[in-house]
């Protein structure tokens, strides 16, 4: 293989549904000689590589790391110099959490040239799906978008930071750290502060749950709700509970 053909496209594959991924996106795929795809990716977006490409899983989730993020940058250089035009394919977008900058600049260093082609974020994506938009006006000025979970498993500090705002907060990775971070915003913010998980967001087997700081724990662990999961709290959230309300109300109307 000659080397001048080795390069690196970091794509985004979106949050999950397979239609959510852009044009560019799909070029990159329709040209790879290899995919190395995370646990986020849709798998259906493999079809768009070349049946001759080769596609390895290098998916990392939460306390099972298939392949450990070295392994995945040395993956990546072996890949690009011996076979060329490697697409690494993660979740969502590769700059969001996605630890892809990291291996962007691996590659570059060992002289690799890279392309980064953005993904439709579930951040944004996933809460709007469900009705959540992240702004309305009148109702909040801001959001963040903060990790529930460090690499070495503590609470992110930006958190208590976060809680003490009047933004919409935003917690990816959070899920094991609930109870933590609802008490946490509790010192903060009011009891009746809304809150929504999304499971598996624009996804087939989307599940999602409403309720507040006070009641999202039980409600939580009544629902069985796991990771991969999204919290988002904020007053933004009651334009989702005002949603089931007028369904519910729809369908109340339609049985008399």
């Amino acid at each position: 293989m000659n080397s001048t053909n080795s390069r690196l496209s970091l794509v985004g594959a979106g949050p999950g549904d397979p239609d959510l991924i852009t044009l560019r996106a799909i070029k990159a795929l329709e040209s790879a000689d290899v995919v190395l795809y995370d646990a986020l990716a849709n798998e259906q977006l493999l079809d768009y590589a070349p049946e001759t490409s080769v596609k390895v899983f290098v998916g990392k989730r939460a306390g099972m790391h298939f392949r450990q993020q070295q392994e995945i940058n040395r993956m990546i250089v072996n890949y690009a110099k011996t076979c060329g035009h490697v697409v690494r394919l993660k979740g969502g977008d590769p700059y969001v959490f996605g630890r892809g900058h990291e291996e962007l600049e691996y590659a570059q260093k060992h002289g690799i040239p890279t392309t980064y082609i953005p993904g439709i974020s579930s951040v944004v994506a996933v809460p709007g799906l469900i009705g959540v938009p992240l702004t309305k006006r009148g109702v909040n000025e801001s959001f963040w978008v903060v990790t529930g979970t460090l690499s070495d498993q503590r609470t992110a500090r930006d958190l208590q930071f976060a809680a003490q705002s009047s933004a919409t907060v935003v917690i990816l990775m959070g899920v094991k750290k609930l109870p933590e971070i609802v008490d946490l915003f509790r010192r903060y913010r009011e009891a009746d502060e809304p809150v929504c998980m999304i499971q598996n967001g624009s996804k087939p087997e989307e599940r999602s749950i409403v309720g507040d700081l006070n009641s999202i724990l039980s409600i939580q662990a009544e629902a069985g709700l796991s990771a991969p999961a999204i919290i988002v709290i904020g007053k933004v959230v009651r334009e989702k509970r005002q949603r089931l309300h007028e369904m519910l109300e729809q369908e109340i109307a339609m049985e008399k």
